[in-house]
């Protein structure tokens, strides 16, 4: 028996300290885990008033999800439209200090996923993310991206367009090449308007400069009606091109609200904020363990008809009631 406890005693010599240890690592573990900072970067190439609403949406998401002005630092960098400024910046961000990079829009994704950063890259407001190659499948994000898809419902806007204004013979589309998603929308919008045997006619701009003279090429061309995509570049000189519509009497139809709020009459829209939230929440998805691989694209659904009540007055179009129109109406007012 003696000899039996002498062993125990031996045993509990010999664990007690390795077992303090253990809890102590626990310890510290835990207050670790409790103290931790986070570092996440945001990446645009222009700004404008879509894309900077979406990073205040990325950054309330992200305090939604507990990440904090306590615990929490956000680099926001915009390239003002030049791409070797925003390969610099990409660069900058790929340093292995951020716990995940936010793109907004086509070109800052493309630029960040093309460097095959170890980096997570979580992408908003990208319309096209298979066609752009930042993923290859929407359900299996497999390049350390995912994020979400602010798809053009390029056939509805149309088909508003006709609602709105029934008379239209000819469609006219702007846009810059350079820009995927618009190259994407204006394809899907003229396969739509082929299968329906509707005219248009497509002119192309290199900088925002060209938008005004292009415009009147279309009309000239004989649209009697515009319908710009989601384009960066055109957005920033939609000045010229509504001020042109406006004096000529045509309908214009866009692909954001922002555009409408510049000048266009119509469009179905996406919440720009609240894109930007979703995004977030899905990195906060993979922040608390899930593989980003296990975090799908999605595709964000229309949120309202945005009509500008205005210059549907001017152009004497009268704005049907939701039921009629099948969306939530939202009236910008100058």
């Amino acid at each position: 028996m003696k000899k039996l406890l002498s062993i125990l005693l031996l045993l509990t010599l010999l664990f007690t300290p390795l077992l303090s240890s253990c809890a102590k690592d626990e310890k510290s573990k835990d207050t670790e885990n409790d103290g931790e900072s986070y570092k996440f970067g945001i990446i645009s190439q222009i700004e404008n008033g879509a894309f900077l609403d979406m990073r205040d949406g990325i950054i309330s998401g992200l305090e939604k999800a507990g990440y904090t002005k306590e615990n929490t630092t956000i680099d926001y960098k915009c390239a003002q439209g030049d791409a070797t400024t925003l390969s610099t910046i990409c660069s900058a961000m790929d340093d292995g200090s951020y716990n995940a990079v936010f793109t907004i829009a086509t070109p800052a994704t493309q630029a960040f996923v093309n460097m095959e950063s170890e980096t997570p890259v979580f992408f908003c407001a990208v319309s096209a993310p298979v066609a752009a190659g930042v993923v290859t499948e929407m359900e299996a994000p497999d390049k350390n991206a995912t994020g979400t898809s602010n798809a053009i419902p390029t056939s509805d806007i149309i088909d508003l367009a006709y609602t709105l204004t029934p008379d239209i013979t000819k469609f006219g589309f702007i846009y810059c090449t350079a820009q995927a998603n618009a190259t994407d929308t204006v394809k899907s919008a003229c396969d739509y308007l082929e299968e329906k045997n509707i005219d248009y006619t497509v002119k192309t701009v290199e900088t925002s400069d060209d938008v005004g003279s292009v415009t009147e090429a279309l009309l000239a061309d004989g649209a009697d009606v515009v319908f710009i995509p989601n384009d960066a570049v055109v957005q920033s000189g939609i000045s010229a091109l509504t001020e042109i519509c406006k004096e000529e009497k045509i309908p214009t139809y866009c692909s954001s609200a922002t555009t409408v709020a510049s000048g266009c009459l119509a469009t179905l829209a996406i919440d720009d904020k609240g894109i930007g939230e979703k995004t977030a929440a899905m990195a906060a998805e993979y922040l608390q363990g899930t593989a980003i691989d296990k975090v799908p694209a999605i595709v964000v659904d229309i949120d309202y008809c945005t009509v500008n009540a205005a210059l549907a007055k001017e152009l004497e179009v009268t704005i049907p009631d939701e039921d009629t129109l099948g969306y939530t109406l939202k009236l910008y007012e100058e």
